[in-house]
This record gives C-alpha cells, structure tokens and sequence, in this order.
C-alpha cells in the first residue's frame, strides 16, 4: 500500500510544489518594485481568481472521484461520459465568466476595502488573467480526469510544464520589457493556454482510445448527471467556503494596514507551500479512496487512509519544523524591503503552529472526497467558518490586532480536521 500511495503521491507533491512556486516568483518580482502597491495589486487581483477558480475547483476535485470510482467499477462509458461533461461544464463556465467580466471585477473589487492605487493595479492585473479562463477550467478536468484514472505521472508534467512556462513569461515580461503587475498576468494567460495543448496531446497519445466508448445516451443519461452536479455542487459550496476565508483573511489584512497586507500576503506563501506538499498526500487519497470505494473493498480502504494520514501528517510536521527554526530568514527570499521584513517578523512564529492541524484538515479533504461523502464535508466547512473562524476573528481581532487574524485561521484548521474525524466512521467506512 505504501508503494502505491508514494507511486501516485510523489509526482503531485513534485507537481503541486511547482504551484506555489509561481506565487513566490510572482512575490518575488512585485516585492523588488518601488512600491509595496504591486505586491498588494497582484494580492488582491489574485483574490478574485481564487474565487472564481477554486469555486469551479470542483471540475477537478468531482471529475476525481467520480473518475477513481468508475474506474475501479470498471465502468468505461461512464468514464469517458465524465470527462466530457467536465469539459461542456468548463466550456460553459468561462464563456460566463468572460461574458461577465466587468461586473465581476465590480463585485469582486467594491467588497475588498484597501488603497485606491493599489486596486486600480489589481483591475488591470485581473482584465488580462481573465482570458486564461477557458484553459483553465479544462486544464482542471484534464487533472481531475487523468488522477481518476490512477494516472499521476500526467498532472505533474502538465502542471510542472504550465508554471514553469508561467514562471519564464512573468520574468520575461516584468525584467526584460518592463511591465509591472500587468506582466505577472500576461505571463499566466500565455502558459494556460500552451498547458491546455499538452493535455489534449497527452490525452490522444495514451487514452484517445476511450473516445469510441463514446455514447451520447449515456453522457445525456438523468442518474449519472444527477449524481455530477449534486456531488460538484456540495464540493463547489465547500470550495467557495474555503476561499472565502483566505480572501477574508486577504481583505481583513488589506483593512489593518498595507505593510499588515503585503507581510501576510508573504506568510500565506509559506502557508500555500505547504498545504500543496500535503495535497500531494491528499490527492492521492481522492484516487485511491475513490477507487476502493468503487470496488467495495473495505480492508483496503481502511488500510490506505491509515497510511495516507501517516505520511501527510509526517509532511505537515516536517513543514512545522523548518518553519520554526528558519522562518525568519525565508521572508528574505520574497523582498528586501525593510519595513515588510520587520513586519513580518511579528507573526512568522505562526508558521511553525499552522501546519500541524492544517495537514490533518487537508487529507481529510482528500478522503471525503474520493468517497463522494461530499455533503458531510460542505456541512463541516460551514461550520468552523460560521462557528469558529468568525466568531475568533471578531472576539479577538480588536484585542490583539492581526495576530487575531492568525489565531482564527489556526482554530479554523482545527475545527475542520476535528469535525471531519468524529464523523468519519460513519461516512467513509460504510462499505460492508
């Protein structure tokens, strides 16, 4: 069982690390211009595409499960049918979103309070990234697709390939020609859409058989489409949640102060880092869990999520760990500003806290997941935000400033890991 999970774990914790790479390099770039402005401006205009992304992260996380579990019924009509809904869901869903672009920058920009010159940056940075929306979201499929089918050695080439082509854009756009915040966008549209590419090529090199299983009865068929929308929509409220508390996070560091915003915006990087190693553990559960959910297989079941909480607890630690002891010196990395350094400072030592039931919270997610137990999981996450991050957040903000803030995304963490673990026996472990 160890072999497997390493098999599938170990290329998305290689790919996933890539991801929050492209942040820091980002970071990076805006934090040596002549003004902590670019820094916020890329913060905030990314905090609208963490609403719209990660609330249409279900096309992953749904075509995940419901893939791994066709899969392991061995049922290949209804594998190919999930591929192609997530692609006409994906389709329809940036069609919206560049349709309604300026009234969602509206929305999107009237409810984060900061500096007026910051956003004005953030709507530029956000009206050239939005056209990367169709790549995208058929990007988010193909992940979730080729996962499914136990394949992990794809998403990591994809996602590998796509940010270190985003990476190599943004330095070229922002260091060689000059552009600011604008360039950091430009450089993301560009590598979407070459991503997309590979995807439909690796897909024809490996699987373009599939494409005779092909039924327009079955993709048209009530029961399966009903069971996709109601499990993508429970995972798309828990999504929305989720980014709605680092974006809350976001707005409420924006509203202390624009040092606070720019040294939490470096903090969550650490934060991101880490929550992305651990998803490499957590993915891998989607696929498994998903795939002795769909075989009936009890023992197995119990014994991967067993294992699967070893080693991604084990990475949370690890993180904890060289947080604690070199957080301060890592800030370096993101700017040489010392006013954001000093700020920073402050509150580095809860890198060194968060990790450790962040890890527990995350693989949880992973489970839930690939069971399809996806209404238990969306009721937990509205209760540690409305029962816990809330209410922290208010009681304490006042008192102690942003370290408030912290302290109610630490217990926010908690609640989560905690309320998914009372009642997984009765949600996960159901197989007879």
């Amino acid at each position: 069982m160890n072999r497997e999970i390493l098999r599938l774990s170990i290329p998305i914790i290689i790919s996933n690390i890539s991801i929050p790479l492209l942040g820091m390099v980002d970071t990076a770039l805006m934090g040596r211009m002549e003004s902590e402005y670019y820094i916020g401006a890329v913060a905030l205009g990314s905090l609208i595409f963490n609403f719209i992304y990660w609330g249409f992260g279900f096309l992953r996380m749904g075509t995940t499960g419901l893939t791994a579990q066709a899969y392991g019924r061995k049922d290949q009509k209804e594998i190919t049918a999930i591929l192609i809904r997530g692609l006409l869901v994906a389709a329809g869903g940036s069609l919206m979103l560049i349709l309604f672009q300026r009234a969602v920058s509206w929305a999107g920009f009237a409810l984060i309070p900061g500096e007026e010159a910051v956003k004005s940056l953030g709507e530029q940075y956000f009206f050239i990234r939005i056209y990367a929306a169709p790549a995208t979201l058929a990007l988010y499929v193909f992940y979730g697709w080729f996962l499914g089918m136990q394949n992990a050695k794809y998403p990591m080439i994809l996602t590998v390939l796509v940010n270190v082509i985003n990476i190599g854009f943004n330095v070229f756009f922002v260091t060689h020609l000059g552009m600011k915040s604008d360039g950091v966008a430009l450089g993301t549209v560009c590598a979407q859409y070459l991503g997309v590419t590979a995807a439909v090529i690796l897909f024809m090199i490996k699987y373009r058989h599939h494409l005779k299983n092909y039924e327009r009865a079955i993709l048209l068929k009530l029961g399966p489409i009903k069971r996709f929308f109601s499990v993508n929509a429970d995972i798309f409220i828990r999504t929305v949640c989720l980014v709605f508390t680092f974006a809350f996070f976001t707005a409420a560091s924006s509203a202390l102060d624009s040092l606070i915003l720019a040294a939490n915006q470096i903090l969550l990087q650490f934060i991101s880092l880490m929550s992305y190693g651990v998803d490499g553990f957590a993915f891998a559960a989607e696929s498994l869990v998903g795939r002795f959910t769909g075989e009936g297989s009890r023992n197995k079941l119990i014994l991967a999520v067993r294992r699967l909480f070893m080693w991604g607890c084990g990475l949370g630690i690890i993180f904890a760990v060289l947080y604690g002891m070199f957080g301060k010196h890592l800030l370096y990395i993101f700017t040489d500003l010392d006013p954001i350094i000093k700020t920073a400072s402050h509150y580095v030592w809860w890198l060194a806290v968060i990790p450790l039931f962040g890890a527990i919270a995350y693989m949880w997610d992973g489970v839930y997941i690939g069971a399809t137990a996806t209404k238990p999981m969306r009721n937990m996450m509205l209760v540690s935000i409305l029962g816990v991050f809330l209410p922290v957040y208010v009681l304490f903000v006042r008192l102690i400033g942003n370290h408030g803030l912290w302290l109610a995304l630490l217990m926010f963490m908690i609640a989560r890991g905690l309320s998914l673990t009372l009642i997984s026996k009765k949600y996960i472990f159901r197989i007879n």
